[in-house]
């Protein structure tokens, strides 16, 4: 096979994986919903210039010079299939506890929810914005999200936050006590809880965690990253 036609099929195979990656869900583990119709755009602009280096390859069948980009075009491709084959599954929280603090305690609230409209995002930045723990003792808790360990206490229920995708994802995470009559919950299962809020600490190092009434192991939402 030529270097044209390995170029061609390199182009082919990196194609299937953006446009298989855009009806199979797995976007939904990569990459905001927002930036997904990008991805799609992207995948039928390479599948169309596969076209024109497979065309203008047979047109230059048994003439032409030799290129020497023909080991890369192959290791291209070999990678694409590659992806094909093994769809990333990437590990939340083997990815958080390598990221950096989230910036959520900057954010402005425009308004807030009922407490138990609220999610583990919502909680998280009104906690920020509001951080008497007093004034939220004893509200309702209705969140879900993946168990996070904590280097220095047990482990957090947590999300992760995205502006576009994995690469610049932040970890936010609520306390929760747990029950010490079950087995700690394993890092990455989904968890949902409902509970309330309740105070921990001593006076002046105060904080809230959640104590469940109700703890259900659910499935990785289908789209788990938030905004």
């Amino acid at each position: 096979m030529g270097p044209a036609l390995l170029r061609a099929l390199a182009l082919g195979l990196w194609a299937v994986v953006l446009l298989q990656s855009s009806v199979d869900g797995r976007l939904d583990l990569l990459l905001r919903s927002a930036f997904h119709p990008l991805v799609s755009a992207a995948g039928g602009v390479l599948l169309v210039l596969a076209l024109l280096q497979l065309l203008a390859a047979l047109q230059r069948a048994g003439g032409g010079t030799v290129r020497r980009d023909g080991p890369v075009a192959l290791l291209s491709a070999a990678i694409a299939l590659g992806l094909i084959v093994l769809p990333p599954n990437p590990s939340f929280a083997d990815l958080a506890s390598q990221r950096p603090a989230d910036e959520t305690g900057q954010d402005t609230l425009s308004f807030v929810l009922p407490p138990a409209q609220r999610s583990l995002t919502d909680w998280v930045r009104l906690l920020r914005s509001q951080p008497d723990p007093q004034l939220f003792v004893g509200d309702p808790v209705r969140i879900s999200g993946f168990v996070l360990p904590m280097a220095d206490g047990p482990p957090q229920l947590a999300r992760l936050l995205v502006r576009c995708c994995l690469a610049d994802a932040t970890p936010v995470g609520l306390p929760v006590r747990w029950p010490r009559d079950q087995a700690a919950p394993r890092a990455d299962q989904w968890l949902a809880i409902e509970g309330q809020m309740a105070v921990t600490g001593v006076p002046g190092q105060e904080r809230l965690e959640v104590v469940p009434s109700r703890i259900q192991p659910i499935p990785q939402p289908a789209r788990p990253l938030e905004p």
